[in-house]
């Protein structure tokens, strides 16, 4: 079952798009995180991007950095990741994407990472310093293809080069919505409107856009525009300032409810 697929085609059935929520595995610990993961897929979360916690996050802004700093302290892993994403996978159906850089997935060994993720019910990864030209040092080692290989294209990526890292993913294309890191601000709707117009033009990929989508206003702007929006940096937000607060699962829910209601479509009745 391509649990990717179903999803797309779900939302799409019932006039919304997809929410994909990104949590860094592990912050600010273990149990927590799992509570919070929980809390997110019963609240309608429709796919979780699940980061996995590494020293020298690069793409991400202040906000991941120290998302990635704590889990790192409480012993977070790879091996503990898949754990976890083993635990997800029992009591929910919905898509699981690893997210990472590819220094944890290289030593952990491209072979291992593929049968232990495949194994734990993860649907797919984004290695987001791993481009097409490189991959094939990690992809040829993979037993098979039960694992989605999700491709970022950058706002500043020509044509011809979209078609290209288009042509080598599966599972959907991830739009980055503008230049620099995670949880930075500002959308340009119309730029990104007219890239996904684009991309449009030569793949069938569902596309979803991410990085500095916040609030619910945003998620609504870009649901007007792609397959699925992915929101980040704004849940570890609520995380990083509510660390000792034992509502935080409950404010988490709250937030995921908001950000999906934004992703239905608005129905226009016309004139009598």
């Amino acid at each position: 079952m391509n649990r990717i697929k179903t999803t797309f085609e779900l939302v799409k059935k019932k006039s919304e798009r997809a929410l994909i929520g990104f949590i860094t595995a592990g912050d600010p610990d273990f149990d927590m995180s799992l509570e919070l993961i929980k809390q997110m897929c019963s609240s309608g979360l429709d796919m979780l991007e699940l980061g996995i916690p590494f020293s020298d996050p690069t793409a991400d802004g202040p906000v991941i950095q120290r998302s990635s700093a704590r889990a790192i302290k409480n012993g977070m892993n790879l091996a503990i990741v898949l754990e976890m994403a083993a635990q997800i996978r029992r009591i929910t159906q919905i898509p699981i994407i690893l997210f990472s850089y590819y220094n944890p997935v290289h030593a952990y060994g491209a072979e291992n990472f593929y049968n232990d993720s495949v194994k734990a019910g993860v649907d797919g990864v984004l290695i987001v310093d791993l481009p097409p030209e490189e991959s094939r040092e990690m992809t040829s080692k993979w037993a098979g293809d039960d694992l989605s290989l999700i491709r970022l294209i950058a706002p500043t990526t020509p044509l011809s080069r979209m078609k290209e890292i288009s042509d080598s993913g599966s599972g959907f294309l991830y739009l980055v919505s503008k230049t620099g890191v995670t949880g930075s601000g500002g959308l340009d709707t119309a730029n990104i409107e007219n890239q996904v117009n684009d991309l449009r033009s030569f793949t069938n990929h569902p596309i979803c856009v991410g990085f500095g989508i916040s609030t619910p206003k945003e998620v609504e702007a870009i649901s007007n525009i792609a397959d699925g929006i992915v929101v980040g940096s704004a849940f570890e937000r609520l995380i990083e300032s509510n660390l000792e607060n034992r509502k935080l699962p409950l404010m988490m829910g709250k937030k995921i409810t908001e950000y999906k209601e934004a992703t239905k479509m608005k129905q226009t009745i016309g004139p009598d």
